[in-house]
C-alpha cells in the first residue's frame, strides 16, 4: 500500500503563510496524479489543489492567488504553499495520489489523514 503522511499544518493569524507537506511511501508503485483537499466544520471535503505528473495543474477558485501547488516527484512529495491565510481557510487539508501498483497493475487512491490548518482573526 501507498502511505500518505501530511505534516506542516497548524496555527496561523489572517495573512500569515503555511507550507504543507506530503509524503509518499511504499513500494512498487507509480503516483500520476497528487493534490490536497479540504474539509471545513460543517461542510464537504472540496478539492483545493492537485497535480499531474505531465505538469497540469487546477486549483479551487477560493484560493487562486494565494496557494501554490508543487511537487518532486524523485522524493515523492507534494507541497501545498498558503499566503495570505484567511479564516474560512480553517480546515483539515489532506493529501490524495493516485497512481499504480507497478506489480500488480492496478490503479488506487490512497489518502493521508489529514493535518489540521486554523487561522486566526
Amino acid at each position: 500500500q501507498v502511505l500518505l503522511v501530511e505534516s506542516g499544518g497548524g496555527l496561523v493569524q489572517a495573512g500569515g503563510s503555511l507550507r504543507l507537506s506530503c509524503a509518499a511511501s511504499g513500494s512498487r508503485f507509480t503516483i500520476a496524479t497528487m493534490g490536497w483537499y479540504r474539509q471545513a466544520p460543517g461542510k464537504q471535503r472540496e478539492l483545493v489543489a492537485d497535480s499531474t505528473n505531465s505538469g497540469s495543474t487546477s486549483i479551487a477558485d477560493s484560493v487562486k492567488g494565494r496557494f501554490t501547488i508543487s511537487r518532486d516527484d524523485a522524493k515523492n512529495m507534494v507541497y501545498l504553499q498558503m499566503n495570505s491565510l484567511d479564516v474560512e481557510d480553517t480546515a483539515v487539508y489532506y493529501c490524495n495520489a493516485q497512481g499504480s501498483y507497478t506489480r500488480a497493475r492496478v490503479p488506487f487512491v490512497s489518502w493521508g489523514r489529514g493535518t489540521q490548518v486554523t487561522v486566526s482573526s
